[in-house]
């Protein structure tokens, strides 16, 4: 094998415990033969499968330096399965931390989105990425994440979100809404080659929920809930198809923030006006186009220019 950590040539090995040597982890070191029912397990993986570790065939180093992408590999298994990273593999995690810029940004946006799809509770997964040192060196934008953030992804899970699609993209807004400054997050998206239409709509749904955090966590604490009149308003500052995803993520947030003590919106009142809220985002006027009234009534009766807009804007207010 000739490798700079992301491109290698490979050649067969001589026999199969050669080509198990090369093998990246342990329990992915085990080769089973149907028509003989024989199992070769040279590397003790079935053991390590047992005691829920994620160990590294033979030297870590080298593993790690044949292939880069091994790193974040090991985080997406433990994370997912609920193993233990063994501790001289986790070291060498650390070591190849500073490396993992030699990978492609599509091979990253993989991971990322391998670990969203198929890690029940990610935040393990990307609290390993803080600590190893890869959030800095791949999206360092998020290398200051704090745990409330990270825990922000939690609680956007199957439970609440029902569809692999619609979970994976919430998660994506629960990460990137950590990214500091916010302004970077679009930037970082396209950095990371996700499409332009999934980067346009996190970003627009990060930028709203930036926009209207303080009204909305101002609101759904009173201790009166908000009349229609305020929910139209927050319809109409999201939008119609992004109001949901901003009142999810916000719940999120404010659960995760419960978790770690903050006083926060109670999941039950965001509960009740997150119904209403959609609701009236899809009955109600809340943008001008929606209106009775048009432009063209407004000539009709002696407006024009400027006065038009202005006073289309005042109708809908």
């Amino acid at each position: 094998v000739h490798t700079d950590g992301r491109h290698a040539v490979v050649d067969f090995g001589a026999s199969l415990e050669e080509d198990l040597a090369r093998r990246d982890f342990t329990v992915n070191a085990i080769a089973y033969s149907p028509s003989g029912r024989e199992l070769r397990d040279p590397f003790h993986g079935i053991e390590d499968l047992e005691n829920k570790l994620v160990r590294a065939v033979g030297e870590p180093r080298e593993r790690m330096r044949e292939d880069r992408l091994r790193a974040l590999r090991a985080i997406r298994l433990a994370a997912r399965f609920g193993f233990e990273i063994e501790p001289k593999t986790w070291e060498a995690i650390v070591e190849s931390a500073p490396f993992l810029s030699r990978l492609s940004a599509e091979r990253v946006k993989q991971e990322i989105e391998k670990t969203m799809d198929q890690v029940q509770y990610p935040r393990r997964a990307f609290e390993l990425w803080r600590k190893s040192g890869a959030f800095a060196t791949l999206i360092p934008s998020l290398a200051e994440i704090s745990d409330v953030e990270l825990a922000t992804l939690d609680y956007l899970c199957p439970p609440t979100l029902p569809g692999r699609p619609q979970r994976k993209i919430a998660r994506m807004i629960g990460l990137f809404a950590a990214a500091s400054p916010p302004g970077t997050v679009l930037e970082t998206l396209k950095a990371l080659r996700f499409s332009n239409a999934d980067s346009a709509w996190v970003h627009g749904v990060i930028t709203r929920w930036s926009a209207m955090e303080d009204e909305l966590r101002s609101q759904l604490s009173s201790s009166e809930p908000p009349d229609d009149a305020a929910l139209r308003k927050w319809a109409a500052a999201a939008g119609r198809t992004r109001l949901a995803s901003v009142l999810r993520l916000a719940n999120a947030r404010w659960l995760a923030e419960g978790d770690a003590g903050i006083p926060a919106p109670s999941p039950e009142r965001v509960k009740s006006v997150y119904r209403r809220a959609i609701r009236i985002a899809y009955r109600d006027p809340i943008e001008v186009t929606d209106l009775a009234v048009n432009g063209r009534d407004l000539e009709k009766i002696g407006l024009a220019g400027p006065r038009v807009g202005q006073t289309l804007r005042k109708l809908l207010e």
